[in-house]
């Protein structure tokens, strides 16, 4: 009942709000999420209440082997662009790299290279493939268990295989599945069954070490369990090892986002600092993707999170397989927008596995269609990536006219309020940033509106109040003085009376 009348107030809230900013008449404001796109589009609030909305994005074609002009493709499992928007698909059942310029005009083929013993080589399942910022390819050759490197020219600079050392088990076998790499020429990989972490390595393909191990955490019960076991049911439990990574992209920074496994749907992406800790800021919402399945049932299980891409401005965006879904987050962990579904229909897809972009178009390979479905900015989307990116560059007040601007196609986005909170907190104007905060449900700045727009009272009733604490002293004084002579003559003189 507290949480209804909690949301009852919070909408009147907001109605007030949207009329006191002059943002628009309310007929504007409905627009549902499934309109004109063959998915629903929503978000959640505070209270992880699901909140449909405009569509942020909506499908704009897809691009198969045939349209490139490279024959079709045949259980593709990557993809990754360049700095000036070519594309590079892992054609993983043809053993090849398919790369095509913005437009998807075939530029080549990478199937073969000459080895150092200048013979020609071929890849065998490559599943994950990746450009690094001086325009070598790198090649997650899973079938032949190694990661080749070529130059733009496509001439062979190294191959990383069988990688020795003591953390790693006696007879262990190297199976990349994704690649990675950094500024510095570090060389990241996710590899078949290697729970540890991610395996980084060094320019000249040298193995250094683990990067960002995930531990599962053993309750105590189960640790007491296992204690007083035998050895069977032991070996029946459970094991309890580290989880698995599934994808990865690395920012300007240098810092690596990763996507994991995650039963419990509580964290599905990191961002790894060159020390393998996870920095990344996360919200009350989970970084997990859907919310749906521990909130109503309808789903059985958590969103299993297969990629994510990194769009600039703090903004990133992961890829549910299960779902068909994609979901973006800016860089404080503010969940933006949700899109996407499983389906036949164009936009939708059967075994999406890679995400990436390019410029604000997003790219989504298909591993069951053997296509690549595009997905365009609408209006909304545009507008909320303008006001995060100008938010990102410490630019609240260019962000507030963004932020203005959804509120007329979403007026319950919460973020929206936050960020002209902030600009009337930046303006001193603490009582309506007070109540964008409340709306937008944010704690944290609502206290520090709070605490400005108190300390402001204060500040303008000084007067008052210091004239109304002389006045209280001078009356405490003139008491202390005469009252009490005063009062005590009473007293004499009503005892005389009675004498």
């Amino acid at each position: 009942m507290r949480k209804r009348m909690t949301g009852l107030f919070k909408g009147m809230s907001v109605a007030f709000c949207v009329f006191a900013l002059c943002l628009t008449d309310f007929g504007s404001l409905t627009a549902h999420a499934g309109q004109n796109v063959p998915y629903e589009t929503y978000t959640y609030d505070y209270y992880e209440d699901i909140k449909y909305t405009p569509a942020a994005y909506v499908p704009d074609g897809a691009v198969n082997g045939e349209q490139i002009g490279c024959g079709s493709f045949l259980s593709p499992q990557d993809l990754n662009t360049d700095e000036d928007g070519n594309v590079y698909i892992a054609d993983t059942g043809n053993n090849r790299i398919v790369v095509t310029d913005p437009s998807f005009r075939l530029v080549k083929i990478v199937d073969s290279f000459l080895n150092e013993d200048g013979e020609e080589d071929h890849f065998s399942s490559p599943n994950g493939v990746y450009v690094s910022s001086n325009g070598n390819l790198y090649v997650a050759d899973t079938g032949k268990l190694r990661v080749v490197e070529l130059d733009g020219d496509g001439n062979l600079v190294q191959i990383i295989q069988n990688p020795k050392s003591d953390v790693l088990e006696d007879g262990y076998v190297f199976t990349p599945l994704k690649v990675a790499v950094d500024y510095a020429d570090r060389v990241y990989v996710i590899a078949q069954n290697q729970f540890e972490g991610i395996m980084a390595f060094d320019e000249v393909g040298e193995f250094i070490g683990f990067t960002g191990t995930i531990n599962v955490q053993i309750t105590p019960w189960e640790i007491f369990w296992r204690r007083f076991s035998t050895r069977e049911q032991r070996a029946r439990q459970q094991l309890f090892i580290p989880t698995e990574f599934t994808g990865m992209e690395i920012d300007q920074d240098g810092f690596v986002y990763a996507t994991n496994v995650d039963s419990e749907g509580e964290q599905s992406v990191r961002r790894l600092n060159p020390s393998g800790e996870d920095v990344i800021q996360q919200q009350s919402i989970a970084l997990s993707g859907d919310l749906t399945w521990r909130l109503s049932g309808t789903y059985s299980g958590a969103s299993r999170i297969v990629d994510v891409v990194v769009r600039g401005k703090g903004i990133y965006s992961i890829l549910d397989s299960s779902r068909g879904r994609i979901f973006t987050y800016d860089h404080e962990g503010n969940l933006l927008y949700i899109f996407g579904g499983l389906g036949s229909q164009e936009g939708t897809f059967t075994t999406p596995v890679a995400i990436d972009t390019i410029g604000e178009e997003i790219l989504v390979l298909d591993s069951n269609k053997n296509l690549i479905d595009k997905f365009s900015a609408t209006n909304y989307g545009s507008l909320i990536n303008q006001a995060v990116g100008l938010r990102y560059d410490g630019d609240e007040t260019q962000a507030v006219e963004c932020w203005r601007e959804v509120l007329k196609l979403d007026s319950n986005f919460e973020l929206a309020y936050v960020g002209i909170g902030k600009s009337y907190l930046a303006s001193g104007q603490n009582k309506e940033a007070m109540n964008c905060f409340k709306i937008g449900n944010n704690k944290q700045y609502y206290s520090i509106a709070y605490k400005r727009y108190r300390n402001e009272i204060l500040k303008e009733n000084l007067n008052f109040i210091l004239t109304a604490l002389i006045v209280i002293v001078v009356l405490v004084i003139v008491w202390k003085k005469a009252g009490k002579k005063f009062v005590s003559k009473k007293l004499q003189e009503r005892r005389m009376s009675h004498v």
